[in-house]
């Protein structure tokens, strides 16, 4: 009997794969759990139906990342820091503070978690971070440090 996938089974297939599983297996298992669906046309259609509108949901995620990638690209974010008169900085500059401050100087909103920044930046100087903003899509934000 063939069966449309509704989630991941484990030594089964992953969610809307179709497989051919034996009738009480289908019955007693899949179904009752809510696992899987019989492919006849009906269930078929449906999920082909929703694997396109996935798919376009998928591509417009993806040109809004490689929008936001253009703006990001074209800016440069400058964070004040406390610093001493040889240029040794007070403390440091996390990934929290570069959002703000990009948010504040430039209206552009970035979660903190996709900002791949390995340590706090600890000296003045100029800076490019890397914004993990899709899968496939990944934008270099310029940051100067600058001294108070």
């Amino acid at each position: 009997m063939k069966v449309i996938l509704l989630e991941d089974v484990k030594s089964l297939g992953k969610k809307d794969d179709i497989v051919e599983v034996k009738e009480g297996y289908a019955r007693n298992f899949l179904f009752t759990k809510k696992l899987g669906v019989p492919a006849d046309n009906k269930n078929l259609n449906d999920v082909r139906v929703r694997k396109s509108i996935e798919a376009k949901q998928a591509a417009e995620r993806l040109k809004e990342a490689n929008d936001l990638k253009e703006k990001i690209e074209s800016l440069t974010t400058v964070c004040r820091i406390k610093a001493g008169k040889d240029g040794k900085a007070f403390g440091s500059v996390s990934s929290k503070e570069i959002v703000e401050e990009t948010e504040k100087q430039h209206g552009i909103s970035i979660d903190k978690k996709k900002l791949v920044l390995p340590d706090p930046i600890k000296s003045l100087g100029s800076y490019k971070i890397a914004i993990k903003l899709h899968p496939e899509v990944t934008a270099e934000l310029k940051l100067d440090v600058v001294g108070e």
